[in-house]
Parts: C-alpha cells; structure tokens; sequence
C-alpha cells in the first residue's frame, strides 16, 4: 500500500503500509478507532503475531474477537467482557425462574380444571343415579368434602414446593 493509503494501524504506528501488511485487511483506515483500542489492549506487535501464526480463514474472526474484547477491557477494566457474559447467565437464569412459574400456574391450574369436571362428573352420576334407581341415591353418592380437602391440599402443596402462594379455596 502507498502511504496515502495506509491502515488505520500503519497510521497510528507512523509507519509505511507495505503491501503485504498482515494488519491492513482488518483494520482499514476509515475506522482509526477499531486498531486504537486494540492496540491499547493488546499492543501491536502482539496482535501481528498472533495473526501471522493464524491461517488467513481465521484472521477477520480473531480481529473481531480482540475489538470486542478491547473495547469491553476499556470499558470497563475490571471486569471486561466477562461481565456481559455474566449479565447475560443472569437473564438466563431470570427466564428459566419465569419459565418455572409459567409452568406451575398451568399445572396449577390443570389441577383446578380436572377437580372442577370430577366434581361435575360426581354430581352428574348421582343425579342420574337418583331418577334411574327410583332416588335411592344409592351407588352414586357425592365425594365427602374430605375427599375434595385432600386433593385441595395436594394441588396447594405442589404449587406452593415451586414457590407460589394461593389464595384459590377447592373446597366447595
């Protein structure tokens, strides 16, 4: 490369661009600021190793790592890049609690749903029991509330195991 047209790093470097410039594909000279923060990061000779000792393939994603990973460094030098990774473990986690939740209101609430069509089914079958048997009531008489406590008290003990309190009485 000619001197008027020199990478951003020959630039910054005050150096002649040489046509065969390992820094020059990755580093053009409309966008100074690219080589600046690796070069403050890593340092020039470093980042022209390394890319030296890569296969050509790999070079534009590894230029692409270290801006990255520059930038976040000057951003922040304590922690770098490390504390996008671990904000973004932490929307992690925050969905798959939401996901949990989500999962135990519908399981929460197929339970309500299967007691509501057993209590219906109950009382369906001692209706017709009564007017087909002569309303002896035999055979089809209703769950004892004691019946319908202990699947209540179920249904709240597994929704409450998940973290969630309720205010839902299945008592009837």
């Amino acid at each position: 490369m000619s001197n008027s047209t020199r990478c951003a790093a020959c630039k910054s470097l005050r150096r002649r661009c040489s046509q065969d410039c390992v820094l020059a594909p990755y580093f053009q000279a409309n966008n100074p600021e690219r080589f600046s923060c690796v070069h403050k990061i890593y340092g020039a000779s470093n980042v022209t190793k390394l890319l030296e000792q890569l296969p050509v393939d790999l070079r534009a994603n590894a230029v692409d790592s270290m801006v990255f990973e520059a930038s976040s460094r000057i951003q922040d030098p304590v922690y770098g890049c490390t504390q996008i990774i671990f904000q973004l473990r932490q929307q992690i986690i925050q969905t798959q609690y939401e996901i949990a939740q989500i999962q135990a209101q519908i399981a929460f609430n197929n339970v309500q749903q299967q007691m509501h069509h057993q209590q219906h089914y109950h009382h369906g079958n001692q209706y017709q029991n009564q007017h087909h048997s002569g309303g002896g009531g035999g055979g089809g008489a209703e769950p004892s509330s004691q019946t319908w406590m202990n699947a209540s008290e179920q249904a709240e003990e597994q929704h409450s195991h998940l973290g969630f309190t309720s205010d839902f009485n299945f008592t009837s």
